[in-house]
């Protein structure tokens, strides 16, 4: 997708974006008519990436459950596989391993092939695995299926992020894929809750309480991915142009566009702003690796990520810290209210980070703050007081990982165009997931001594938490600085353009009657 000169001059002139009406074309467009056609993508592309979200999320984590599910018959997933607890955090860290490994080439393939038909691949194979969860009985079971997975689902995420930014501009993806992630949250909670229900299947058709779980998550996760198939639309093309059918696309099902007539020009001729389409090589991925930019933002993923996915795997078992006396059910249900607070303040500060999207930094730091002091109250407050922390980590979860990915587009897509976002959303999910190694395989049950019952239990691996947040305030912090200091410098890769005003961002600041208090530079 090229741009027109005439375009490439609208970009420059910063003063049609101060205006009430936006120039599209030939024509001058109200900014409502452009907010529907914006509107019409949310009600194609959200729910689907929410469902698909949803059934990825919960196959990927109800392990973490499972390791408490029907504990008093001796049914849960370490007496069945007959495994210790740290062989069990080595099956969890293994599925990062392959998650670090594969995201990258995943969402560069992404680039090159039809995005909606990787979507529904990467959908449709998770629930074939998540179905062969199911059969484990014994360590290796559990490391190959995990590896597997890990495999399979990589490129998921950053792909999510990358499929928007075809559709939108990158001041508009924040609070879309808040909206999106919110699935993660409230698949981890209605598996808590649903998970009561599994484990009062426990011995029905010869199968465990956790085996069900398995099975049937796996099943409609599969059933989701071949139904994405026939709903995402392909990426956006010029009005009038055909998809090309030629060679293996010709064996895809062929998907309606995502909007037809004068709303696809409109939304054309709007995205073409921000975005154009151009084959990349190893060149420009090369400028990709070395811009200093993204590592500031691995370091911000790898806190909050490594804290989420550690919290979302061991959530049941720093409850049962806090009273050994609880069931599974009632840790089930119990898990369940972190995720309900992870998915509000999602809903809360998303659309704020995209309102003012110059301050990102401010969002994402006072959240990870909020993290901290929850975990402080987990680590040193007494009894209950503790779970009241577990609900403030869940707060201050939600949205970080959005907040650190929006930011990673809107960086990177005007620096680098479409290859860079999907390079540096994969780098930044991919390298930021080794904090979900380090909590999943050296924290809680896998670091034994830390394990060991009695008023201190889990309290360094709190600590270390802490630590790699902290780590990921400074992250931020520096990129602020290091981008007033550098950050107008232009990539050899970004076509000459140089870093210029995303119109979307400022039109949306003057619609809600903001855009004189808080001036877009």
């Amino acid at each position: 997708m090229e741009r027109a000169p005439a375009e490439k001059r609208a970009v420059a002139n910063q003063h049609v974006d101060e205006q009430q009406d936006v120039e599209v074309g030939p024509e001058v467009i109200n900014i409502d008519r452009i907010e529907k056609v914006y509107a019409k993508l949310d009600r194609r592309i959200l729910p689907a990436f929410w469902i698909l979200y949803f059934m990825c999320s919960a196959i990927r984590s109800n392990i973490g459950l499972a390791q408490t599910m029907n504990l008093d018959k001796g049914h849960d997933l370490g007496s069945v596989l007959n495994i210790t607890p740290k062989q069990l955090s080595t099956g969890l860290a293994l599925f990062y391993v392959c998650y670090v490994i594969f995201d990258l080439p995943s969402n560069l393939i992404m680039s090159r092939v039809s995005p909606h038909a990787w979507m529904s691949r990467i959908v449709t194979c998770v629930g074939i695995i998540g179905m062969c969860l199911t059969a484990m009985n014994a360590a290796w079971n559990l490391y190959l299926l995990r590896l597997l997975l890990g495999i399979v689902i990589a490129g998921m995420w950053p792909g999510m992020s990358y499929y928007l930014t075809l559709f939108y501009p990158p001041s508009r993806t924040g609070k879309r894929i808040g909206r999106y992630f919110t699935a993660s949250q409230i698949s981890a909670a209605v598996v808590g809750l649903v998970s009561a229900g599994f484990q009062k299947m426990d011995g029905i058709g010869g199968l465990v309480g956790f085996q069900w779980m398995f099975l049937l998550y796996g099943v409609v996760g599969f059933l989701v991915g071949v139904s994405l198939l026939f709903w995402l639309p392909d990426r956006p093309l010029p009005p009038g142009e055909v998809c090309d059918r030629s060679g293996w696309r010709k064996f895809l099902p062929q998907t309606k566009p995502a909007l037809t007539g004068e709303d696809a020009r409109i939304h054309y001729e709007d995205l073409t702003r921000v975005y154009h389409r151009s084959m990349w090589n190893m060149k420009d991925l090369w400028h990709i690796v070395i811009d200093w930019r993204l590592y500031p933002l691995v370091i911000m993923y790898f806190g909050v990520v490594g804290v989420g996915n550690g919290t979302q795997a061991y959530a049941t078992v720093i409850i049962r810290g806090i009273n050994p006396s609880l069931n599974g059910i009632q840790l089930s249900l119990l898990s369940a209210p972190i995720w309900l607070m992870d998915a509000l303040a999602i809903l809360l500060i998303t659309p704020l980070s995209d309102r003012f999207h110059r301050h990102r930094a401010w969002f994402f730091s006072g959240a990870v703050m909020i993290q901290i002091t929850g975990l402080l109250m987990a680590t040193f407050a007494k009894e209950w007081t503790r779970y009241g922390g577990v609900l403030l980590v869940g707060f201050g979860l939600g949205p970080t990982v959005p907040i650190c990915m929006a930011w990673s587009n809107e960086i990177f897509q005007l620096r680098h165009g479409e290859v860079g976002v999907a390079a540096a959303s994969a780098l930044v999910s991919g390298l930021g997931n080794l904090g979900s190694i380090l909590t999943t395989y050296a924290l809680y049950s896998g670091w034994p001594e830390d394990a060991r019952p009695g008023p201190h239990r889990y309290r360094r691996s709190n600590l270390v938490m802490i630590a790699i947040l902290v780590a990921s305030i400074v992250s931020a912090a520096a990129m602020v600085v290091l981008l007033k200091m550098f950050g107008s410098s232009t990539s050899p890769a970004a076509d000459g353009e140089g870093e210029y005003v995303d119109g979307a961002a400022r039109r949306e600041l003057q619609q809600r009657g903001l855009g004189r208090m808080f001036r877009l530079r």
